[in-house]
């Protein structure tokens, strides 16, 4: 559960990426449980990383295109962008306290 929602705090700092990690390398070892839902959370944030640069990149380019007018489509997207990553999280936090299986979707799985 550290590992999901440890994320979701540690992203508000940009630092999402922490806290899966030290779970899967300082608890992962103790039980495959923790290691699954750690390594799970981790390849979630790496890939939420690369979909978040990219779409950066694209909304820029997108905003000087129209001249700001792509703000309009923009903003309502990067909302729900955010809100998706807060449910899937908090899904996943939940879903690991109750000792169940989870799995992100569109997760690239980068770490094994």
């Amino acid at each position: 559960m550290a590992g999901h929602l440890g994320s979701f705090v540690a992203a508000w700092l940009a630092l999402g990426l922490l806290a899966p990690l030290l779970v899967m390398l300082t608890k992962g070892n103790e039980s495959s449980y923790v290691r699954r839902h750690a390594v799970e959370s981790l390849n979630f944030q790496l890939s939420w990383l690369i979909y978040t640069v990219l779409g950066g990149i694209t909304a820029f380019l997108l905003a000087i295109v129209t001249l700001g007018l792509g703000l309009i489509v923009i903003v309502p997207l990067i909302a729900v962008f955010l809100l998706t990553y807060a449910v899937l999280v908090i899904v996943g936090g939940v879903k690991a306290s109750q000792g169940a299986e989870f799995r992100y979707p569109l997760t690239i799985r980068l770490v094994s």
